[in-house]
C-alpha cells in the first residue's frame, strides 16, 4: 500500500474543464478523439502533511520586575533551576522567594484581608511545610503568625504580613533563562531582573495563519533532531500571536505550536537547536485516487473523470475527497481500481 506525504494541492491547479466531449452526459459512451495522456486509478492512503522549521528549548520566558528600590544582592544563576519557597533573588538582603500560582501579587497581603490571593499564598505556605492555619480566603492572625516562623526561616523581617515584592508566582518550577541584572546593581520599580521559562523542553513552531489545519491540540507530530533522530511529539498548545516584524515587513498573525516529546529523554543533549517538525492534518486509508490532472469541471456543476473504455471513453461524475500530493480521494459509480482514466491538457 502506498503511503503518500505531502501538502494537500489546490483543485484549480489541475482541474480542466470538460468540454470537446461531445456534450454527452455523464455515464455516456462517446467515440471522441483519445485523451492525450492516461493515468490509473489507484488505492491508497491519502496524507495531508507539511515539514515546518521548529525551535527545540524551554518554551516562552518571561520576565520578574523588581517591585521596590534597593540593590540587588544575590541572583540565581542563568540556567539554574528553582522551586516552590527558594530565592529567585535578593534586594537589600531581602529574599524574594517564588511561590506556585497563576495570580500574580498585586498587593501587601496582612491580617484581615481577604480573597483569591490569600487562598492561593496559604495553599503555598502550607505545602512548604507550615502550619497551625487554615487554607482558605481569609488571611488570619493564625496566617500570620505561619507567616512570621515561615520569614525567620528565610531570614527575613519577621512582620507577619507579606510584603509587596516579597513573592513571585508562577505555573511550577523554573529555569532561569537569562539574568537583566547582576549583584551590586540598582534596580527601580519596574526594572527586569531576570527571565524564566520552564524546564521542560518544548518545540516551538510558528506557522502561517494559511497552515491552522495543521495545529490540532493533541494531535501527534514527528521532530527530526539535528542529529537526524526522529522523535515523536504531541501539540500541546496553540496560540494566534502578532509578530511586529520589522521597518521592512509589517506585522503579521502567526500561529505558534507548542510540541511536547512523547519521550522527554530523547531531547537530552539539546539545551536549544532547530529541527524539522512534521505535522499531520489529515490521513484517509484504502480509498481510490486519481491525479488532480485528471479531474474535469463538469458543466452541470461538480467533477468528473474521462474513464478509457477500449477504443472508446466515457465521464463518470465523482465525489472528491482528500487532496494531497498531486492526487485526490475520488469515489463513482463503477470506479474501480486499475481503471484508466484520461488526463487533459
Amino acid at each position: 500500500m502506498a503511503v503518500v506525504t505531502t501538502a494537500a494541492l489546490a483543485v484549480a491547479a489541475g482541474v480542466a474543464a470538460a468540454v470537446g466531449f461531445g456534450g454527452d452526459e455523464p455515464g455516456t459512451a462517446t467515440a471522441s478523439n483519445m485523451p492525450p495522456a492516461n493515468a490509473q486509478v489507484s488505492k491508497q492512503t491519502l496524507v495531508d502533511s507539511e515539514t515546518a522549521d521548529g525551535e527545540l528549548g524551554y518554551g516562552e520566558t518571561r520576565t520578574v520586575a523588581a517591585r521596590k528600590a534597593g540593590t540587588i544582592t544575590s541572583i540565581a544563576a542563568a540556567g539554574s533551576r528553582v522551586k516552590r519557597g527558594k530565592p529567585l533573588y535578593s534586594v537589600d538582603n531581602q529574599k524574594v522567594v517564588l511561590l506556585y500560582g497563576g495570580l500574580p501579587a498585586y498587593r501587601t497581603l496582612r491580617s484581615g484581608d481577604s480573597g483569591e490571593d490569600v487562598e492561593q499564598f496559604e495553599k503555598n505556605l502550607s505545602a512548604l511545610g507550615y502550619d497551625g492555619f487554615t487554607v482558605d480566603d481569609e488571611y488570619t492572625s493564625a496566617t500570620a503568625e505561619a507567616v512570621r516562623e515561615w520569614q525567620e526561616d528565610l531570614g527575613l523581617d519577621e512582620t507577619g504580613r507579606v510584603e509587596l515584592g516579597q513573592v513571585v508566582y508562577a505555573t511550577g518550577e523554573v529555569r532561569v533563562d537569562s539574568t537583566e541584572a547582576e549583584v551590586g546593581d540598582a534596580v527601580q520599580p519596574g526594572g527586569g531582573v531576570l527571565s524564566y521559562s520552564g524546564t521542560s523542553r518544548v518545540v516551538t513552531v510558528s506557522l502561517d495563519v494559511d497552515d491552522q489545519r495543521l495545529a490540532k491540540r493533541g494531535a501527534k507530530v514527528t521532530v527530526t533532531l539535528p542529529d537526524g533522530k526522529e522523535v515523536a511529539g504531541t501539540i500541546a498548545a496553540t496560540e494566534t500571536v502578532i509578530d511586529t516584524g520589522d521597518q521592512q515587513n509589517g506585522p503579521e498573525t502567526k500561529i505558534e505550536v507548542t510540541v511536547t516529546a512523547a519521550d522527554p529523554k530523547a531531547l537530552a543533549g539539546f539545551d536549544s537547536a532547530s529541527v524539522d517538525v512534521a505535522f499531520t492534518a489529515a490521513e484517509r486509508e484504502n480509498v481510490l485516487t486519481v491525479p488532480v490532472a485528471a479531474l474535469l469541471a463538469l458543466a452541470e456543476g461538480g467533477y468528473g473523470v474521462e474513464v478509457i473504455e477500449g477504443d472508446a471513453t466515457r465521464i463518470v461524475a465523482v465525489q472528491t475527497g482528500l487532496f494531497a500530493s498531486g492526487r485526490v480521494e475520488v469515489t463513482g459509480d463503477g470506479l474501480v481500481e486499475g481503471a484508466t482514466v484520461g488526463m487533459p491538457k
